[in-house]
């Protein structure tokens, strides 16, 4: 895999980052991990996975057990301290982090200037290479079509907006596609896919028809809820439309099967 493009390779104090693993990587899909971290390697970042860190609190919080998800955000902010920037490969767990940290604390004295010090460094892991590092390349390749589904907490709490797809443009053979109502949500939203399983299900047939539509062999995004859904449905609908969390694609990093694949598709 080639070196990465960009103010990343201009020199200059390498940054200690911080990586939020989050939950969904940690116990269920840890390639995300590894790929993530040779990803800000790669742009010139020196990258530690505290063992502290456990889930970002958002079930609690979503739940309405705010006592449970403020002190989780106690444990993840101390945890993070020593780092320049906190990295999430995921924008559902980064805008938990981000958004509603400073929230959990807004009437707390002695809590509110940490949580914003901590809500301050925090990045959505491609949004982060592109705005921060520069990175317009990662040198990774892909034969054939690939289209990202943005999801919901990407878009409106982390603000991104085209980073992945100009990462995903710069590989070599791939062909980037535009999913139609690409801001429309793929029906997971966490707990609500809980709650009303069948508005989650129609949703998420809605948008896996618009994927087949699109002709895109391998769809992408920045959460891995979203994926797992997708992927899901996509699976009991016999597609042959591949999912991966987009880490791993810009990172080489595809030895492991995709999403809801087999050891075989791999």
């Amino acid at each position: 895999m080639g070196g990465l493009q960009g103010e990343a390779r201009q020199g200059g104090k390498r940054p200690s980052a911080g990586l939020f693993v989050t939950c969904l990587v940690d116990l269920v899909r840890p390639s995300v991990g590894f790929a993530a971290a040779k990803l800000l390697q790669d742009a010139g970042c020196d990258v530690s996975v505290p063992p502290q860190q456990t889930c970002c609190g958002q079930p609690a919080y979503n739940g309405g057990d705010i006592g449970t998800a403020r002190a989780i955000a106690k444990t993840t902010i101390a945890a993070f301290d020593p780092f320049d920037v906190i990295i999430v490969p995921s924008a559902s767990c980064a805008g938990m982090l981000k958004v509603h940290y400073p929230r959990l604390f807004a009437d707390n004295a002695s809590m509110r200037a940490p949580a914003q010090r901590f809500a301050d460094r925090v990045h959505e892991l491609t949004s982060y290479l592109v705005r921060e590092r520069g990175v317009t390349t990662t040198g990774a390749s892909f034969d054939g079509h690939i289209a990202c589904h943005m999801s919901c907490s990407s878009l409106h709490e982390m603000g991104a907006r085209g980073e992945p797809n100009l990462l995903l443009d710069s590989m070599s053979g791939a062909q980037v596609t535009n999913l139609k109502d690409n801001q429309e949500c793929c029906g997971f939203g966490g707990l609500f896919s809980v709650k009303y399983p069948d508005i989650s299900a129609a949703m998420a047939a809605k948008k896996t028809a618009v994927i087949e539509a699109s002709g895109a062999q391998l769809v992408v995004g920045p959460d891995l809820g979203c994926l797992f859904h997708i992927a899901g449905t996509l699976s009991r609908n016999g597609s042959k439309v591949e999912c991966r969390h987009i880490a791993e694609v810009l990172a080489g990093e595809m030895s492991d099967p995709p999403i809801c694949g087999s050891r075989d598709s791999a």
